[in-house]
């Protein structure tokens, strides 16, 4: 399955959004939309990040464990844990034990903290309306030009786990590209909405 796929509803989807349930309502509901508040921005890069080596389904799964397990994502108070909170971490098997992203979670909400004009701005810089359009998914890449200066530009402000694979990740699950196929019924639809932390 390489073209968008027609599901039991009669929609065209990507391949992927039809896989299980989680991906449906990912896929329709979020997938692709533009996020352009640092909260938001800051869940899906640390989301992103947990997910490298592992399938997105995983995570998906795990979401809310990791609300939970980082106080809702909320910089501060991430960028505050300690000691203590990586060995409860390590100890919650509610999200993805691995203490690299455990730390890289922490170090990237200090980083974020940092940054003279929030994540969101750093990180908009390197939308790509003008991306080409997917007819199927092996027109899909893994990492672009963009993805790979954003990469670099995250490393260079201290962010761990932001390779260009997940940069570039994390432009598709944001909106700074629209990767959904052309004949999926999701391709356009956020042209002009935006969504927060949720």
């Amino acid at each position: 399955m390489n073209t968008a796929v027609i599901g039991e509803d009669g929609l065209a989807r990507c391949p992927w959004g039809l896989s299980a349930p989680e991906y449906v309502a990912y896929h329709d509901e979020e997938w692709g939309r533009p996020v352009r508040d640092d909260q938001g921005l800051y869940e899906r890069l640390c989301l992103e990040a947990f997910q490298s080596g592992l399938s997105w389904i995983t995570i998906l799964r795990k979401r809310e464990g990791f609300r939970a397990a980082f106080a809702g994502f909320d910089m501060e108070k991430v960028a505050a844990f300690g000691p203590d909170d990586v060995a409860r971490l390590m100890a919650d098997a509610s999200i993805v034990r691995n203490r690299a992203k455990i730390d890289a979670a922490i170090a990237n909400a200090r980083a974020a903290l940092d940054l003279g004009g929030g994540l969101t701005d750093l990180i908009w810089k390197y939308a790509d309306p003008d991306a080409p359009v997917p007819e199927t998914h092996a027109d899909v890449p893994a990492t672009t030009p963009g993805s790979k200066a954003l990469s670099k530009e995250l490393k260079r402000n201290g962010f761990r786990f932001v390779g260009p694979t997940t940069a570039y990740a994390l432009m598709q699950a944001c909106g700074l590209v629209d990767d959904h196929l052309a004949a999926c019924h999701r391709r356009g639809a956020y042209a002009n909405s935006t969504i927060g932390g949720g």
